[in-house]
């Protein structure tokens, strides 16, 4: 799932690219394009944290045997 945000990212930074190139100077599309950009970082941000938290929970969760008993 963040693989594909991700590559969402990379198309939006590349569509942006065009733009500029295209025009030559910042204009309200790039101005659109970045809020769409910020707004997949912030969903790739709590993506990966959902998951490290998974994991941490995971791994805290994992019984204890002593071999004593």
């Amino acid at each position: 799932m963040t693989q594909d945000l991700y590559i969402t990212k990379k198309s939006l930074e590349l569509e942006w690219q065009q733009e500029h190139l295209k025009e030559g100077k910042y204009n309200i599309n790039m101005s659109y394009i970045d809020k769409k950009i910020q707004e997949i970082v912030k969903e790739i941000i709590a993506k990966e944290f959902e998951a490290d938290t998974l994991q941490t929970k995971i791994h805290d969760s994992r019984p204890e045997v002593s071999i004593a008993t």
